[in-house]
């Protein structure tokens, strides 16, 4: 039986589409680089942020990776938090995993102090525990490093667990870190694209996660 589940958090459980562009776009532009548009930078949401700025420059340099990770992380320490929405159904999800005796955690690229920061006015900061963010690692996502750690952690056998996520990098980590996947459709991944991860489920959002639980306990 399913007991633990493990959340990643961008088009997961929030929407940061607003903060992600208007940081990476601030690193952009303070680098010389051209702006990125909406689609292609919310395209890239999840990634590592050397990834992204490989992908939207074509360019792969250690140094100008370090100077946009610092660029985007001191502008994100200014505006994430108030430019991410807490997805409506989250508060209510969380209600019945704790009725039914379900542990919740997160595990994400994001950092963990600013996904408690999100999540604080919401009354959901202890809710999630543990908070794995991308400070937390050396390798981050799809390397099953965090989830390997979670585990660990929480003292939860892998069978036990179930990785909840939007992205084809969630759907590679849990089958890298031997953890069931389900897949939620909250971000820019199509059901298609799922398919030869083979998750337990390929759900509209987190929304649908009480009614895929009750199908298990049958």
């Amino acid at each position: 039986m399913k007991t633990t589940f493990i959340f990643d958090f961008d088009y997961t459980l929030a929407d940061s589409s607003r903060g992600v562009y208007e940081c990476t776009n601030y690193a952009l532009r303070a680098m010389g680089e051209a702006s990125c548009g909406w689609e292609e930078c919310c395209s890239r949401i999840g990634l590592p942020l050397n990834e992204i700025f490989n992908g939207l420059t074509g360019k792969i340099d250690a140094e100008r990776e370090a100077e946009f990770f610092r660029l985007f992380t001191e502008r994100a320490d200014q505006v994430m938090a108030s430019n991410t929405e807490l997805f409506a159904g989250v508060p209510a999800l969380i209600d019945y995993l704790e009725r039914r005796g379900l542990a919740a955690g997160i595990l994400s690229t994001k950092f963990g102090y600013r996904i408690r920061q999100i999540l604080a006015p919401h009354g959901l900061a202890d809710k999630f525990s543990p908070i794995i963010g991308g400070e937390d690692v050396t390798n981050l996502k799809p390397d099953p490093e965090g989830l390997r750690q979670f585990l660990l952690i929480t003292s939860t056998p892998a069978e036990q667990a179930v990785m909840v996520g939007d992205s084809l990098t969630d759907a590679e980590t849990a089958l890298r870190g031997g953890v069931d996947f389900v897949a939620v459709l909250s971000g820019k991944t199509v059901a298609g694209q799922f398919k030869k991860y083979t998750p337990l489920a390929i759900l509209g959002s987190v929304n649908d996660i009480p009614e895929f639980y009750e199908s298990l306990s049958e």
